[in-house]
């Protein structure tokens, strides 16, 4: 669905951001839509939201029809998005292992939306072509921004959930950011032709980005094919992907925060067969793991027991790394026979590995760090977080940590005074005179999918977090 202007309820000439989000925990789907939706109300403040996004647990997906009827019947929104989840949070709560609807709506005055399913999308499984279907997919998916108009709207934001079965994202993910990134992107801000050759020629120089991140996260409700649920609007699917592109007056920020701590040396990975990598730094793969083993102190020790992991170097280039360089992947097991590991990865020769271990420690002090970066900007209107459903009580001693470390840091609380004044619950939305709670929502991820520089991946152990603010 692609909409090119924003008709709010209140003040068709006001221009404000205005966001909400809701989480309900009943057990019937139909209420907890409803209740999720009023929650939303609040800050949308009477204006109708032009993009829902709605996440909800395996315990409603034979229910998403009637989640999608009572959103629309509350909110109506004029695009409505959403994706089953093994779990999902809202505010400061995460219901793990529980029923959940989390609902985050938005007013966005002068954005351009787009919605799209990837079954429109050229190459998906067959591979691009050429130029034209990159271009193709550039306009399905919006991520060329919006052109021709009065005024050019460039890409801000593209939101994609997909279902692990039937998406071979690992595929997807580099066509849709090099689509992104075709070169005549770069009109839209102004750049022509003779002035790109000079900027790809000048490396003091760096080139414009005029486009957005990818971000969002693989369904995570079922472990089974067609067990998942995807919502476009008033489609109802069961395997695919949907996704939302935003161009126009709204700039959506990211960070991507990793929850391992590598150990032990880098290597160069030396050999592979499929998914078994049978060579690291010229040794068979199995020595590296056992030499890996015998180095481990007693915490570390402690810490294999939630899993081991391998890194991938991001940037081959680099000669120091540090644990936000490398893309997390599990390893699942050894094949004695060929003295080899099995990585859920399909690895190349000459890529750079280190070992990882899930650790909550680096996870809690990554993500704070990340956050207080955030507090150089203004505050967002609101914000997604797509965490891994590896993370949550599986990783952290106690629950809620994701939501609360972000809520913590957004969510402008009354002085310490008005707070204790009596008749007031100390919530900021409640206190005369304090912002209004901070809207946050999200899902548990079987996949997050979040930017590193100007590419995209799917992550493992990850917080992905996607910040609304005013452009």
């Amino acid at each position: 669905m692609e909409q090119s202007d924003t008709p709010g309820v209140v003040g068709a000439a006001d221009t404000a951001m205005r966001i909400g989000a809701g989480l309900s925990g009943h057990l019937s789907p139909v209420q907890a839509a409803e209740q999720a939706a009023q929650q939303c109300m609040e800050g949308l403040e009477g204006h109708r939201p032009d993009l829902a996004f709605v996440f909800f647990s395996s315990h409603h997906i034979d229910a998403a029809q009637s989640i999608v009827a009572a959103i629309e019947r509350r909110l109506n929104p004029a695009c409505l998005i959403g994706v089953s989840a093994e779990a999902t949070l809202g505010g400061e709560v995460e219901l793990e292992g529980t029923p959940g609807i989390s609902i985050f709506a938005a007013s966005l005055p002068g954005v351009h939306i787009k919605g799209f399913s990837t079954d429109q999308l050229p190459g998906v499984r067959e591979g691009i072509e050429g130029e034209m279907d990159l271009q193709a997919m550039r306009e399905i998916a919006g991520l060329g921004g919006v052109r021709g108009g009065r005024h050019d709207a460039p890409h801000r934001a593209t939101f994609l959930f997909v279902d692990p079965f039937s998406v071979p994202v690992n595929n997807l993910l580099p066509l849709m950011a090099r689509a992104r990134s075709l070169p005549d992107a770069l009109t839209q801000i102004g750049v022509v032709p003779a002035r790109l050759a000079q900027l790809s020629s000048d490396a003091t120089q760096p080139l414009p980005r005029p486009f957005g991140p990818i971000i969002g996260g693989m369904a995570s409700a079922s472990p089974r094919p067609e067990g998942n649920v995807l919502i476009l609007n008033d489609r109802i699917m069961r395997n695919g992907g949907v996704g939302v592109s935003l161009a126009g007056n709204v700039r959506v920020d990211t960070l991507v925060s990793q929850g391992c701590r590598p150990v032990g040396p880098t290597y160069v990975v030396t050999g592979v067969k499929g998914q078994l990598v049978t060579g690291l730094g010229g040794r068979p793969a199995i020595d590296a793991l056992k030499d890996l083993l015998d180095s481990l102190g007693g915490k570390q020790r402690e810490q294999l027991q939630r899993g081991l992991f391998l890194g991938r170097a991001i940037d081959e280039y680099k000669t120091r790394f540090g644990r936000d360089d490398f893309l997390i992947r599990n390893v699942f097991g050894v094949d004695q026979a060929h003295s080899a590991i099995a990585v859920m990865e399909l690895l190349k020769v000459g890529q750079t590995v280190q070992f990882h271990l899930r650790d909550q420690a680096t996870a809690t002090e990554d993500l704070a760090l990340l956050l207080d970066a955030q507090q150089l900007h203004e505050r967002p209107a609101g914000a997604l977080l797509f965490t891994c459903n590896g993370r949550g009580i599986k990783m952290f001693d106690s629950p809620h940590h994701d939501a609360r470390q972000v809520m913590k840091a957004f969510n402008i609380m009354p002085a310490g005074e008005e707070a204790a004044k009596m008749g007031f619950p100390v919530r900021a939305s409640k206190v005369p005179g304090a912002e209004k709670h901070f809207a946050l929502a999200g899902f548990f991820a079987a996949g997050e999918i979040g930017p590193v520089g100007d590419q995209v991946f799917v992550h493992g152990q990850t917080a992905c977090l996607a910040m609304f603010r005013t452009q």
